[in-house]
Order: structure tokens, then C-alpha cells, then sequence
């Protein structure tokens, strides 16, 4: 299964939001609290270094839609908490990078 398995479900922006997601892939990043990390992505699952399980595509789609969300409400953004998703420690650096969330 690749990369682009059952793009259907989602929006172009969607789709063009995972292509650049995919393509961080093997960057060095840091969690807020400084810790270091890289991630792989394998078919629609992510695999970040310092974690044993896997993220979903959909649960980093979700995470970018409440990210999208957040900044067009004009909430602040503190934590990664209010993304509201699994392994959400991790995904806020690679919004954060991808200009997504300040």
C-alpha cells in the first residue's frame, strides 16, 4: 500500500497537506520540551523515533484540521494538547515548520 492509499476521503488541501507532511520525513525536530525526534512514514501510518506505536494519516489529518482550526478562530496556541490528538507532542514541530500553527 503506498503513500496515496484512498486518497479519496480527503480534500486536495488534505492530500497536498500529507505531501508535505511525507516530505519532512527524516528531519531533525524537537518537541517543545526540547526533546529530539525524526519520523518515517511508511504506507498511512507514521512511525516517530521516540514513540513504539504508530500514527494514523488520518489522526495527523485530524490534527492539521484542528491545528487549521485553531488558527482560523484566532485561538492561541500554548500546547500541544489542543490539538486533541494522539502523539500530538510530535506533530505540533512539523505544523510549526510547515507554517501551519505560529
Amino acid at each position: 500500500m503506498g503513500r496515496f492509499a484512498k486518497t479519496e476521503q480527503y480534500t486536495p488541501e488534505e492530500n497536498a497537506f500529507w505531501e508535505q507532511f511525507c516530505a519532512c520525513a527524516g528531519r531533525d525536530f524537537r518537541t517543545m520540551r526540547g526533546l529530539p525526534f525524526t519520523f518515517e512514514v511508511r504506507g498511512n501510518e507514521v512511525f516517530f523515533d521516540r514513540k513504539a506505536k504508530s500514527i494514523t494519516r488520518a489522526t495527523i489529518i485530524r490534527g492539521y484540521q484542528t491545528a487549521r482550526a485553531l488558527v482560523a478562530s484566532n485561538t492561541p496556541f500554548s500546547t500541544p494538547k489542543q490539538l486533541g490528538v494522539f502523539g500530538a507532542s510530535y506533530l505540533c514541530p512539523v505544523l510549526q515548520f510547515l507554517g501551519i500553527i505560529p
